[in-house]
């Protein structure tokens, strides 16, 4: 036993980086330390202390310590747990699928929209179907943008039209229709329950549907939004939490060159 626990202190002590053995930073390399944080539908006092404690340990975290908790009313608890975790990972073993595009500026994406395609491009945005959430859709359409990234109302080169919150997805596609636009962005917030992936399904079965899908480069995007989702639900990109304007405009711009549209 004294050289199993030898073999762990010599592990945590190590402060070298291994790809294939990369563990929690806290205080120094290798530590393992973490921090999580949940709600106990229980009274708080030392009786949920002791459970979140005990939580934690089945969580697999070592030596626990509640760092705080609060009385979140009447019957619930929550709290900050720190620990240690033993467990390893192997990054060099994860293959990420992401949008591959070279991100480029307002200014540079209009020019290469301008050089390459030689005519505006017509982009509709909306958060579809029961989606009153229009925060993420106005960082990406709205010409003063967000965090520095100015929206795409604002390039040159696009036609930007947001449609805002609640938008049927078959008032959505007669929308695009009439427009003859080129780009369909699709903003979801709301996540409860999977609605943002009944939502996005939907709108690629009535464009599947009328022989639409074709015609139009589809993109949604949203805090739990991911490339690989978006794929998987049939559309051609997914952008999640942290995208801007830039990255959205810089894709579909390369894409419509790649399909050779005019």
């Amino acid at each position: 036993m004294s050289s199993g626990l030898y073999s762990m202190d010599k592990k945590q002590n190590d402060t070298t980086f291994d790809p294939k053995q990369v563990r929690p930073y806290g205080d120094t390399m290798n530590d393992g330390k973490v921090q999580v944080s949940f709600t106990l539908p229980i009274k708080a006092d030392e009786l949920a202390k002791e459970a979140a404690k005990q939580y934690a340990m089945k969580m697999g975290l070592e030596e626990p310590n509640v760092a705080h908790m609060s009385d979140l009313g009447v019957g619930y608890a929550y709290f900050v747990v720190f620990g240690s975790c033993s467990h390893v990972l192997d990054i060099t073993s994860i293959k990420v699928i992401k949008v591959e595009s070279h991100v480029m500026d307002m200014h540079a994406c209009d020019e290469y929209i301008k050089e390459n395609i030689g005519r505006k491009l017509v982009v509709i945005g909306a958060s579809t179907g029961t989606d009153a959430h229009t925060v993420g859709i106005d960082a990406i359409m709205n010409m003063k943008g967000y965090a520095g990234h100015y929206g795409l109302e604002r390039y040159d080169m696009l036609d930007a039209y947001n449609l805002g919150s609640q938008v049927e997805n078959e008032e959505f596609i007669k929308k695009a229709v009439e427009l003859n636009a080129d780009v369909l962005l699709v903003s979801q917030t709301v996540t409860q329950k999977n609605v943002h992936v009944q939502n996005m399904t939907n709108l690629i079965e009535l464009l599947e549907a009328e022989g639409l899908r074709d015609r139009f480069i589809v993109i949604c995007g949203g805090p739990r939004v991911s490339h690989e989702l978006a794929i998987e639900l049939g559309y051609d990109a997914g952008f999640g939490a942290g995208s801007f304007a830039d990255d959205v405009a810089s894709y579909f711009a390369e894409e419509m060159v790649k399909r050779g549209k005019k």
